[in-house]
């Protein structure tokens, strides 16, 4: 936080304001953001802080009449009569973090456990579990009812479901209909779901309603983590893995979902806020496409190190158990189990950005 002393001053260059604090640069503020930003009635609907100013309504030259400098705001004074004024503080609020910070792992992460009952009516707790899902990636709800469509019940705290072509809460057991590798005694490699799609669910629960089979141990990696490592140890090959786009698809009798997106989604600070992976999805690449070699060696790179013990977190759902995971970050496999018992688990989507705001909306009702 900056400490604002009575020694405050200010220069005007053709685009601009520079704020200084006993002659230490602080700000330097654009006169368009500055108009840009004006909170006034005419501006803004106070009510709910919706912007009503066009910026394209002042000319892109505009600049200040006069400007006044105090310890805490700076009022400008415009040639058209307008006034506005910027609370510092304001720009300060600006720079704290909005999420938990990003917490990443290898094969020794164990997700935290949260009651059924205290995650669904104590806010305390729903803080606790989602910043802990925000920061990680995944956590585990334990004592939930062992009953078909429970986690209908979830959607007051995550959202409401994302429904997908193929069903809304999604039955996966070995029952003779099968459209994927699930739905047989199998081992799943690790993946996340719905690569298939242009924008896959954020969030995906797993909810075990019986599991009296032998083996059929769950895992989940940490997609980030795998990446950050390629990223460090092979550039070239995370760059490509950033550009190259690749065909998925997933279908049955009924259904068709197609995309053509890059593996690794940056957003532009070149940070990682998305790993769409899926080996079985994945389709024919043409091989006289640009830089396909260098793709398949960097994807050659990537399928090692997330089939590598180092990064995978295996453990036990039981029956009353869901494992909730980040999908865009977060993948997920199963062991291969021997059929002798019934094994039943539902699993269903929501979107990361409810949990995210819900938990902003927690921490204001409970003051900070």
């Amino acid at each position: 936080m900056v400490i604002w002393r009575k020694k405050m001053d200010f220069q005007m260059n053709e685009t601009s304001l520079k704020i200084f604090n006993n002659e230490k640069l602080e700000y330097e503020l654009p006169f368009l953001w500055i108009r840009d930003n004006c909170h006034c009635n005419d501006c803004r609907i106070q009510e709910t802080q919706e912007k009503r100013f066009m910026l394209n309504s002042i000319p892109i030259d505009l600049k200040p009449k006069s400007v006044d400098v105090n310890q805490n705001t700076v009022k400008i004074f415009w040639p058209d009569g307008h006034e506005t004024n910027i609370n510092f503080q304001d720009i300060e609020f600006l720079k704290k973090p909005r999420k938990p910070d990003r917490v990443l792992w290898t094969n020794n992460f164990v997700p935290n456990y949260y009651d059924w009952s205290e995650v669904l009516q104590d806010n305390h707790v729903a803080i606790e579990a989602f910043s802990e899902f925000i920061s990680k990636g995944a956590i585990c709800i334990k004592n939930s009812p062992c009953i078909p469509n429970s986690l209908e019940k979830l959607t007051p705290r995550l959202g409401p479901i994302r429904e997908v072509l193929f069903e809304r809460i999604h039955n996966v057991s070995v029952d003779g209909h099968i459209y994927n590798i699930a739905h047989t005694s199998l081992e799943v490699p690790p993946h996340n779901d719905f690569a298939s799609y242009s924008w896959p669910p954020s969030v995906q629960a797993l909810h075990m309603l019986a599991n009296e089979c032998d083996g059929g141990e769950s895992m989940i990696i940490d997609g980030y983590k795998v990446l950050n490592d390629l990223k460090d140890d092979c550039p070239e090959f995370f760059d490509i893995l950033s550009t190259f786009s690749v065909p998925f698809r997933e279908f049955d009798e009924k259904n068709e979902t197609y995309a053509n997106e890059p593996i690794i989604r940056l957003n532009t600070s070149n940070e990682v806020i998305g790993f769409r992976y899926s080996n079985q999805l994945m389709q024919m690449i043409d091989p006289n496409k640009k830089n396909v070699d260098l793709f398949y060696r960097a994807y050659h790179e990537l399928c090692k190190r997330v089939n590598d013990d180092e990064y995978k977190s295996t453990f036990r759902l039981e029956a009353g158990n869901i494992l909730l995971v980040s999908a865009h970050r977060v993948l997920h496999g199963r062991k291969e189990f021997k059929p002798s018992g019934k094994r039943h688990l539902q699993d269903a989507y929501y979107e990361l950005d409810n949990i995210e705001n819900n938990l902003v909306l927690y921490k204001n009702l409970r003051g900070n």
